[in-house]
């Protein structure tokens, strides 16, 4: 026998348990979590990127095309080639969630799958600042595994689960190379309930939590993140136990902040460390029996496709390690490998929450037409007015609250999205208004505006008993001031 056929035949061992029920109830799970995504972004997408938007996606395909004229598709691969008008935009979403509706209906799976990532692959290109976020590109892997799942394949079983455990090691890793104090100290948890994002109702009592009890969580976070993801590829019990810690961390998370459809992800992921014998417990029989009738055993073609995608995966995760050690790119048609499939977000090099914020600056966009009396522009979700009630956003996403989020923490560039966005705001334009949760000057833009920060901090809860309010906030400093305002 040889090498490459022990391997893989190492590789099936531990799978000889079909995964049949576990696949069928993931690609359900799937696809609730592609059409949440999907409609998030239809709600929001013309203001983020449309014709009239922060970042017009026109401008940039003109851009791309002049940049990389004869290999455009490649670098910026987004069906909004073919068109890239508002209207396009928002059909491509509802698309999107016509394709998670009948994956979750299971007809047509395969093609709802490949329509659902390529799709949503266009979306998370196009949307530029506003996509390039880890779980976006987490959720377009796991999409694309789930087209050789349809096959039957229990080789795509292992890389779901190198893949939950390679996010879940990552994590870890990219906290202890950060040489953050937060996290070797156990601290972290002391500023995480207070800035993070987008907090929810019950982060304000998480924060008051007793110190030793928070440090606790911290160093369990590092041993759940650092040690549990080896139990993945041991037998059963071990597995049974790195699925249920993965659960309680992504489960806490989501109780205390609004991280869109990322935790849901990452828990769903955690059912191909079940096996069958523990999902048919909480299925119908009836719907177990269909389930297994429909089942197809995968042939030649598939079972070649996925040796070759898993020996794929291996060799671009272990580029990424070589490339993190070695500081260099490696030979140039392995880096253009490794190129291609980020791009594509086919393979993917993840590590979340490297570093602990510990203020929480917040940038006020504000209006004015005498350049002395201002109105502060209200968002959805995140803070501005004092009393500004803690929401569960859970699984939307607001793609500009949290822009401002980080760039909070940064001076705003000449060429960023922020002067566009302010620039929109003395426009009037409809559809970034659309993404605020008020418009304090609706009959016509203000003849001035400027971005103040502040450093926003939680009341203590006698403060918050006498006065109702959550937040307290110290003026930092003006963070965007227009040129003809610049004394104001």
């Amino acid at each position: 026998m040889s090498l490459q056929s022990r391997f893989f035949a190492l590789l099936d061992k531990p799978y000889s348990s079909p995964h049949y029920l576990v696949s069928w109830v993931f690609l359900r799970g799937l696809a609730a979590i592609y059409f949440a995504a999907f409609a998030s972004m239809a709600v929001q997408i013309e203001g983020l990127i449309g014709e009239n938007g922060i970042l017009p996606i026109p401008s940039k395909l003109t851009e791309i095309a002049r940049l990389f004229p004869y290999s455009k598709y490649i670098e910026f691969p987004t069906l909004f080639w073919i068109d890239a008008s508002d209207q396009t935009l928002v059909s491509v979403c509802y698309a999107g969630m016509a394709a998670a509706v009948l994956l979750l209906a299971n007809m047509f799976a395969r093609m709802a799958l490949v329509l659902c990532y390529a799709l949503y692959l266009s979306i998370s290109v196009a949307g530029q600042d506003f996509t390039a976020f880890q779980w976006d590109a987490f959720l377009l892997e796991a999409g694309f595994l789930g087209i050789f799942l349809t096959w039957g394949s229990e080789l795509i079983v292992f890389l779901y689960r190198w893949l939950i455990a390679r996010f879940m090691f990552m994590g870890g890793v990219v906290k202890l190379a950060s040489s953050d104090p937060s996290w070797s100290n156990l601290t972290a948890l002391s500023h995480h309930y207070q800035t993070q994002p987008l907090p929810s109702p019950l982060a304000y009592y998480a924060y008051y939590l007793p110190q030793w009890f928070n440090e606790f969580c911290v160093a369990a976070v590092l041993v759940i993140e650092l040690v549990v993801p080896f139990f993945v590829f041991l037998p059963r019990r071990f597995r049974l136990f790195a699925a249920w810690s993965f659960i309680v961390l992504q489960g806490s998370i989501i109780l205390t902040g609004s991280y869109n459809f990322f935790n849901v992800l990452t828990i769903l992921l955690c059912l191909f460390l079940f096996d069958d014998e523990d999902v048919e417990k909480r299925l119908p029989t009836r719907l177990i029996s269909a389930i297994r009738q429909k089942q197809s055993t995968p042939g030649a073609i598939a079972n070649t496709a996925a040796k070759f995608w898993v020996g794929l995966v291996l060799l671009i995760c272990a580029t990424h390690i070589w490339i993190y050690h070695a500081k260099h790119a490696p030979v140039a048609p392995l880096n253009y490998l490794v190129q291609l499939t980020s791009t594509f977000s086919l393979v993917n090099d993840y590590g979340p929450f490297a570093i602990m914020t510990t203020e929480r600056p917040e940038i006020i966009a504000e209006g004015s037409n005498d350049g002395k009396n201002w109105q502060a522009y209200h968002f959805k979700y995140k803070p501005v007015n004092l009393d500004q009630p803690l929401k569960w956003n859970i699984p939307h996403q607001p793609r500009l609250d949290w822009q401002m989020w980080f760039a909070a923490m940064e001076k705003p560039a000449a060429d960023s999205w922020f002067p566009k966005f302010m620039a929109k705001l003395k426009e009037g334009s409809p559809q970034v208004l659309s993404l605020l949760a008020d418009n304090p000057f609706p009959e016509k833009p203000p003849v001035y505006l400027r971005a103040l920060l502040y450093r926003y901090s939680y009341t203590t809860r006698e403060q918050r008993a006498a006065t109702g309010q959550i937040w307290q906030r110290e003026y930092l400093r003006v963070y965007w001031p227009p040129p003809e305002s610049r004394c104001c």
